[in-house]
């Protein structure tokens, strides 16, 4: 099995785009990207992070909230809306922070497209500004991003996610 790594590029002005292969069909990618109970055992959940809230209601207008627990105790949330659901495909949503470390909101569009057993993600990011843009790009954002790309990896490999992702529904 390859090991893959997230690219990362900016688009335009006020864009970030990152993009990373995984050996998985996208069906279970995306389903991994999706019910609650996969997304908490990837996204965020690293260096003794843990994700104690994991809301997702999949519909346009529906509403999606994760709340990030650091070892310290400390806690992070963040939310937003759905504004386009292509089943398997993509998916569309604001995002907000709760301590908003930067002005205004984001917009994100992730889409998963499948070749050969494989899924190539690319998660779009668009802010309100190139200075916010280039702000985050200031964070430790891709690391992150890319530590929780790790895992999701991971947690594809296991074998265990098929069966996972057939018990909840999307």
């Amino acid at each position: 099995m390859k090991k893959h790594t997230m690219e990362l590029r900016v688009a335009g002005d006020r864009e970030i785009v990152m993009t990373r292969t995984f050996d998985a069909p996208r069906a279970l990618v995306f389903a991994a990207y999706t019910r609650p109970s996969l997304v908490q055992r990837w996204l965020g959940v690293h260096n003794g992070w843990t994700m104690p809230v994991c809301e997702i209601d999949l519909r346009v207008g529906g509403r999606y909230r994760y709340v990030w627990r650091g070892p310290d105790g400390m806690e992070m949330g963040m939310g937003g809306e759905f504004t386009e659901i292509v089943p398997g495909e993509r998916l569309a949503a604001t995002e907000r922070f709760d301590q908003a470390w930067y002005d205004g909101a984001a917009h994100s569009v992730v889409t998963f497209d499948e070749q050969d057993g494989q899924t190539i993600l690319t998660l779009s990011v668009q802010y309100d500004s190139a200075a916010v843009r280039d702000a985050v790009l200031k964070t430790p954002m891709e690391k992150g991003v890319a530590a929780g790309f790790n895992a999701l990896e991971g947690l594809l490999a296991s074998g265990t996610i098929a069966e996972l992702a057939q018990g909840e529904p999307a």
